[in-house]
């Protein structure tokens, strides 16, 4: 049971062979997973590890659930996950605005529209009210162009404009700029990628290391290094002892990139962290739920 998942078929095999008394022992000598209540003089279930226990059984099924929807749906029912979650959870915001095309995020946009009976743009805006709304409400509501063309002065006057931006946060924070969120919102991915290396020539630091809102950090990085970023939250998700919201975007970056760049996304991995990464789930991961993981990178990678 350590590790993401279970081993659904050891563990079933093992449990179908004790009986009372081996299932008794079990529960004795397993103190972090039972409680002995010695008033009544049996052992239950600690409750944080019966939760714990029960999502990693899930994990699979709801892994497979999000692999059979159309992308529109897996993104808009992600989307409402994370406005539900709340803080934690609106880097999911952040990635499915940044890392979608711009036919894709508005495919989102309409099946939230047939899902929820509200807009994106209407429920960010409602339900975030710190200091991260501004930029959210933007970028959810974005569609750029698409075409490779970019005027490179105008790439070069922007990075100026943001390197001011950070270099007099402590007079306006980032998150209250309005030309930067414009910048960010608006602007086509090969023109801020421009921006991103006109950047690095001013400051002699990539945009994203001189950012301290993760928000705005989060943003570009998926618009301007979009493999990078997956790779970092997959490192996340796959360390053992993280939470099971940092957990859960290992299915959540496999089945929504498996199709797109997970072939990339490997190589990075691989460069940066000197494993491959089925073999980093292969040892961390369990079950079905590894072997699916697993599928869906080999297919994506041919």
């Amino acid at each position: 049971m350590k590790g993401h998942g279970v081993e659904e078929s050891a563990l079933v095999r093992i449990l179908g062979k004790w009986d009372p008394l081996e299932r008794e022992a079990f529960r004795k000598k397993t103190p972090n997973l039972f409680i002995e209540d010695k008033e009544r003089h049996f052992q239950r279930w600690d409750d944080h590890y019966a939760r714990l226990l029960k999502h990693e059984f899930v994990r699979f099924k709801n892994t497979v659930l999000l692999w059979s929807m159309h992308p529109w749906e897996r993104d808009a029912r992600l989307v409402k996950e994370a406005i539900k979650k709340g803080k934690t959870s609106y880097g999911v915001l952040v990635e499915i605005a940044c890392t979608r095309s711009s036919e894709e995020l508005l495919g989102a946009r309409k099946a939230y529209h047939s899902l929820f009976d509200h807009s994106i743009e209407e429920d960010v805006a409602s339900h975030i009210h710190g200091i991260e709304r501004k930029l959210l409400v933007a970028l959810v509501s974005a569609y750029r162009y698409e075409g490779p063309k970019i005027k490179n002065e105008h790439a070069k006057s922007e990075a100026k404009i943001i390197y001011d931006a950070i270099k007099n946060a402590h007079k306006k924070p980032i998150n209250e700029d309005d030309e930067v969120i414009r910048i960010l919102a608006t602007r086509s991915k090969p023109h801020l990628k421009a921006l991103y290396n006109h950047y690095k020539d001013i400051s002699g630091k990539n945009l994203d290391e001189d950012l301290d809102d993760i928000r705005f950090k989060e943003a570009v990085q998926c618009l301007c290094t979009p493999q990078i970023y997956f790779c970092k939250v997959l490192d996340s998700a796959l360390k053992i002892d993280v939470d099971k919201n940092t957990k859960k975007a290992l299915g959540r970056v496999i089945v929504t990139r498996a199709d797109i760049d997970i072939k990339e996304i490997m190589a990075d991995y691989n460069n940066l962290y000197g494993v491959t990464l089925p073999h980093k789930i292969q040892e961390t991961a369990k079950g079905n739920y590894k072997d699916f993981l697993l599928n869906l990178i080999a297919r994506g990678s041919n």
